[in-house]
C-alpha cells in the first residue's frame, strides 16, 4: 500500500465534502475534516486495517471497492458489506469507547481511498452540531437495521434468506445477478453451512427456478423467490 499526494481531480479529497454527512459544512469545519487527509492507493487483497487495531482513521472510497469482514471461529470469512465509490466506512468506529476497529477492511480489486482522521471528525462535531445530529441519525438507522437482521436470521429459513438475498441483488428489472461474494463467503453471510447453500442452489437449478454457476446466475422464477422472501421482509 502506498500513500500518495493528490495527483488528479478524480483523487481530490474535496469530493468527500459532497457526502450527505458533510454537505454544506462551513469552511472552517471542512478544514477540520480534511486536516492531514491522505490519498491511499491499494491493490486487490491489501488490508487497510485489522480488527482490534487502534481506530485513528476512517475512509472515503474514491474508486474501487473495500470490503469489511470478520473471521468466524472455524476460520471462515464473513463479509458484512462492500463499500463502493462515494461511501464512507469506519466513521462510526471513531466514536467507540474502546477506540479499536471492530472489523477488518480489505481492498476488493484495486482501489483508491481517502484516509481521514478521527481527531478531525470529532473536532468537526464539536464545532458544527449539525454534523453530530447527522451522525446520530446515521447510527440510529444502523442500529435499526441490525435489529432487523437479528430477526431475519432467527425467524427465517435458509431458503428464505437466499431468495431475499438474490432478489435484492437484481439491477432494476433484470433477471441476471452477479454474486459479490464467493459461495463460501455467501454461506457465512446468510448464516448457513456451505453444503446447505450448495444444495439449495442445486435444487433450484433442477427445478428450473434459476440457472448459472459460481457467481453468475439468472433468476427464472421470480414469483417463487418472491413468495419465499415475502414473510421475512419488513414494510419499513
Amino acid at each position: 500500500m502506498t500513500m500518495t499526494k493528490v495527483n488528479s481531480a478524480a483523487d481530490s479529497p474535496d469530493r468527500v465534502l459532497g457526502h450527505p454527512l458533510f454537505r454544506d459544512a462551513p469552511p472552517e469545519v471542512a478544514c477540520l475534516l480534511l486536516r492531514d487527509a491522505a490519498v491511499l492507493h491499494v491493490e486487490d487483497g491489501d488490508v487497510l486495517f485489522r480488527e482490534g487495531e487502534d481506530a485513528i482513521e476512517y475512509l472515503y472510497v474514491l474508486s474501487g471497492g473495500i470490503e469489511v469482514l470478520r473471521h468466524t471461529q472455524d476460520g471462515q470469512e464473513r463479509v458484512f458489506h462492500i463499500f463502493r465509490s462515494g461511501q464512507l466506512l469506519a466513521e462510526t468506529a471513531m466514536f467507540m469507547t474502546h477506540g479499536r476497529y471492530p472489523m477488518n477492511a480489505r481492498a476488493r480489486g484495486d482501489a483508491i481511498t481517502l484516509c481521514l482522521k478521527r481527531s478531525g471528525l470529532q473536532a468537526a462535531c464539536r464545532a458544527w452540531p449539525d454534523l453530530s445530529m447527522r451522525l446520530l441519525a446515521r447510527l440510529s438507522d444502523r442500529v435499526y437495521q441490525r435489529v432487523n437482521e437479528v430477526e431475519w436470521f432467527s425467524d427465517s429459513t435458509a431458503a428464505q434468506r437466499l431468495a431475499d438475498y438474490l432478489l435484492r441483488l437484481r439491477p432494476g428489472q433484470d433477471a441476471s445477478v452477479r454474486l459479490p461474494l464467493t459461495q463460501r463467503q455467501l454461506a457465512a453471510h446468510l448464516g448457513v453451512r456451505a453444503e446447505t447453500l450448495s444444495r439449495l442452489l442445486a435444487d433450484w437449478v433442477a427445478q428450473g427456478r434459476i440457472t448459472g454457476a459460481r457467481r453468475d446466475w439468472t433468476l427464472h422464477d421470480l414469483a417463487f423467490l418472491d413468495d419465499l422472501a415475502q414473510p421475512v421482509r419488513r414494510s419499513f
